[in-house]
């Protein structure tokens, strides 16, 4: 075993090798009240491109004009991949032009019948396979909001083919989508920039 390495505190009773196992396919929920969900979940996107994977960013609710840093870097790694072959393949998208953190543009059916259909998109993807890594950037709201039907989520995740992955961040996490995931980390805000006025600056936030 690597230096460092945490061996695991149950071994299951399930008949696969230790090699099968790292083979499964990962559920992931970052969720909670503090920042970084988003970040981390870009940073496994990172490793997986590195790892040859395809990756498909599927963004919910931030506004399509809202440029994040991580945006540009993924789309210049895809387009790298497209020249020289090495990493994995990228597709970046955003769910509908109108959606912002509050809602303002757009009317509430707008916004219910583009995340309906960025579900179905996404739930296609996956029942086709056609990436290996998916990053469901901020998806707990449209499912706290009764946008999207999380049982329709929990059973297209559940029974998913292939070795796909599935990270899914957003605070509030519905307690199904916790109880179907295999990897859950709550991030939990202790202090924060802006409870001392503060805005959102380069580097940090975008």
């Amino acid at each position: 075993m690597p230096q460092g390495q945490v061996a695991p505190e149950n071994i299951p009773d399930d008949g696969l090798t230790t090699r099968q196992r790292r083979q499964l396919p990962i559920t992931a929920v970052h969720t909670g009240t503090g920042k970084g969900k988003s970040t981390a979940a870009f940073g496994m996107g990172l490793r997986a491109w590195n790892q040859r994977m395809d990756i498909g960013v599927f963004q919910f609710v931030k506004s399509a004009k809202w440029k994040v840093g991580e945006e540009s870097v993924y789309k210049r790694l895809g387009e790298f991949h497209d020249e020289t072959g090495e990493g994995g393949s990228i597709q970046w998208h955003k769910m509908g032009e109108g959606w912002s953190w509050s809602r303002k543009r757009g009317s509430e059916e707008d916004h219910e019948r583009d995340a309906a259909e960025g579900w179905a998109e996404i739930k296609r993807r996956i029942l086709a396979e056609e990436h290996d890594f998916y990053i469901l950037d901020e998806f707990t709201y449209p499912i706290k909001w009764g946008w999207v039907d999380v049982d329709d989520v929990v059973e297209t995740l559940r029974t998913r083919p292939g070795k796909q992955h599935v990270v899914i961040t957003g605070r509030n996490a519905d307690p199904k989508l916790i109880e179907v995931a295999d990897l859950v980390t709550v991030m939990e805000k202790e202090k924060h920039p802006m409870d001392q006025g503060r805005k959102g600056q380069k580097g940090i936030e975008w």
